[in-house]
């Protein structure tokens, strides 16, 4: 974050002083989503402001990530990490999220649609992995997944 030294925010209410005196900074808003998500205040509070700083700045991975990870419905989450990964096409960590998502969406609903989603992220993830130990993890958990029988 690139604030100066003094504003650097310690605790909530430095955050929430900050978002009110900078109502139209995204990463400030971000800062106190995430702060909020943090402290478990619920997630349409975390979903208003990650919501409202995706509007003020398109561009910022935090707020889209806080955005996905506020929505407390399932398949639509699965939903939202899927507009995230189409807006930040190169973003390893929002599509692991989706893969995740879709992977417990899978399982709880018994849905087929979502498991093969699970699969061909963890695919794509595994193309693209050059650590040992992630190529070993989403082999594992392909070869786990492609053995699911819903």
């Amino acid at each position: 974050m690139d604030l100066p030294p003094p504003l650097a925010p310690q605790t909530i209410a430095d955050w929430e002083r900050l978002a009110t005196e900078r109502p139209d900074d995204a990463q400030t808003l971000v800062g106190l989503a995430n702060a909020y998500w943090l402290e478990g205040r619920g997630p349409q509070l975390v979903d208003d402001l990650a919501s409202r700083a995706k509007t003020i700045d398109p561009t910022n991975r935090g707020a889209w990530h806080l955005w996905a990870l506020a929505e407390s419905s399932p398949r639509d989450r699965v939903a939202r990490w899927q507009h995230v990964t189409e807006h930040f096409p190169q973003d390893d960590l929002a599509k692991a999220a989706l893969a995740d998502n879709a992977a417990s969406l899978a399982g709880a609903e018994h849905d087929p649609a979502a498991l093969q989603l699970a699969i061909q992220i963890y695919e794509q993830l595994f193309q693209t992995a050059r650590q040992p130990d992630q190529q070993i993890a989403l082999r594992e958990a392909i070869n786990t997944l492609k053995g699911w029988r819903l």
